[in-house]
């Protein structure tokens, strides 16, 4: 299993926003989860995305546990602090 704590560097200019973290996520074999505060949510649930409501400058931590965790943390990570745009 691996985590990671990152900061959001995007804002929220994009509704589509919890749909492409979805589909980032949803590319990946591993287990993937997004932790908020007391919110813990599947990334690969449009609905926990959603309900998560993510904001720039939030601390989230990223946890993946499978056979491409280091990817599927990597790629979600530079999504999330704008590295990736």
């Amino acid at each position: 299993m691996l985590e990671k704590q990152v900061a959001v560097g995007i804002n929220e200019e994009t509704e589509n926003r919890p749909a492409l973290l979805v589909q980032k996520a949803s590319c990946y074999d591993s287990k993937i989860h997004l932790e908020c505060g007391n919110k813990k949510v599947n990334a690969k649930s449009i609905m926990g995305m959603m309900a998560l409501g993510l904001c720039e400058g939030d601390l989230i931590t990223i946890t993946a546990e499978g056979s491409d965790e280091e990817q599927a943390v990597r790629e979600l990570e530079a999504y999330l602090t704008g590295a990736a745009n």
